[in-house]
């Protein structure tokens, strides 16, 4: 008889945003008046710029036509792609990063649980605490993450480095050595953010132990302060210990288009092996690559008129942030990030737990977020709200959370 993986059954429950999303509907069935406003999931609601929208139909308009048709994408993506992305996101920030070290996926989220399957199983792994779910499940379906104490609500096998409000919500070095270090900056959820110097002991750490550090960039076009790294690359070393993953999806829009890409330099190795080999082995055999056209969409993010439109964009987002945060601080929620990043993380009231708070804003404001335990035991007490919505539904969101 056939078995299942039963690392899969370790998992807990359903994924954070599929449970939130069916309390959500629950609700909505049961107060069919309401006027629900979701501040929950990161998902976008302003549409494709211009340049982006021209760019896909100039590539629809070729895939109609036997000159200009494309078939399979090559195995790393497309190099007018991959060299957009080396010269505007690395080399213009003085960062030896090739072309051909760029893979081009369909987003970051796939490629941040799929990374670890380059590394063998008995890996120690080490994430910020509270973390994107994906991290950590994606690792208990490889069987890395050892038993779950429900107590404590943590995995005996990974390491955890509490990110608190003693620390400004950004993890220490661990004490236990990992093999795997996740980070993810500007963080989800937290949206907090560490200077380049504090990036550089962690570049320097991981060298020393031999470890590499998964570094998730998706969000680095929200960053406003001079000191804040927009890649690790920025740092010297990281090239012997850093995977990057970027994203499309935040500060382009491409949620629903789906794009990303991960760089792996030549010189990270174990041993003799490089993980570029590596990861190219398994990118050619499990994956088929993003479609042209949006690829060619995804070099127009890079045009002249399409870095105009897209920081208008981004601009649009962070004056919802602003918003968010200046209207709970001033009715005295305690709240932070909302600076260099789209998500605010605040405090839930009364002493009420993290998914009390949930079923509150919910039932009282119509207002939906993301409960901070479903990051991580550290996220306990804490609520994420993210500036995706429209200016118009975050004013009125934040209204009613006024009058709580």
């Amino acid at each position: 008889m056939f078995k299942v993986n039963e690392d899969y059954l370790k998992l807990r429950g359903s994924y954070l945003f599929s449970n939130i999303g069916k309390k959500v509907n629950t609700f909505a069935a049961e107060h069919p008046d309401a006027s629900i406003i979701k501040m929950g999931i990161g998902d976008v609601t302003q549409p494709l710029v211009p340049a982006i929208i021209n760019s896909l139909h100039d590539a629809v308009d070729e895939m109609g036509h036997i000159e200009t048709f494309r078939g399979y994408a090559p195995d790393l993506g497309y190099e007018f792609l991959r060299k957009a992305i080396a010269d505007n996101d690395y080399k213009a920030r003085d960062c030896q990063i090739e072309a051909d070290e760029i893979f081009i996926s369909d987003g970051a989220k796939c490629d941040s649980g799929n990374i670890q399957e380059i590394f063998a199983k008995d890996n120690k792994i080490a994430v910020c605490d509270p973390v994107y779910p994906v991290y950590v499940d994606t690792n208990v379906m490889a069987g890395r993450t050892g038993s779950f104490d429900e107590k404590s609500e943590t995995w005996s096998d990974v390491i955890y480095m509490p990110c608190t409000e003693a620390t400004n919500f950004a993890p220490e070095l661990p004490k236990e050595t990992p093999d795997l270090i996740y980070l993810c900056f500007p963080n989800n959820p937290t949206g907090s953010t560490i200077t380049k110097a504090q990036l550089q002991e962690w570049v320097d750490y991981a060298n020393k132990v031999g470890a590499v550090i998964i570094y998730d960039a998706a969000y680095e076009a929200y960053i406003s302060e001079k000191d804040v790294p927009h890649t690790i690359f920025e740092c010297e070393g990281a090239r012997t210990c850093a995977i990057e993953l970027r994203s499309f999806s935040k500060n382009a829009g491409f949620t629903g288009t789906r794009l990303g890409a991960t760089v792996i330099p030549k010189d990270l190795k174990s041993g003799d092996v490089m993980l570029h080999s590596l990861w190219a082995r398994r990118h050619g055999t499990k994956y088929n690559g993003a479609p042209y056209i949006i690829q060619r969409a995804g070099e127009a993010v890079y045009s002249p008129e399409g870095k105009a439109q897209l920081k208008d964009q981004v601009a649009y987002y962070m004056n919802n942030a602003k918003c968010i945060m200046e209207g709970l601080a001033s009715a005295g929620f305690s709240v932070s990030g909302g600076v260099n990043a789209p998500y605010i993380w605040m405090k839930t009231p009364d002493k009420m737990t993290s998914w009390q708070f949930f079923d509150y804003l919910l039932e009282k404001a119509n207002v939906v977020g993301t409960p901070g335990s479903g990051f991580g035991p550290s996220g306990e007490g804490y609520f994420r709200l993210t500036a995706f919505n429209t200016y118009e539904n975050t004013v009125e969101a934040i209204k009613r959370m006024q009058k709580l």
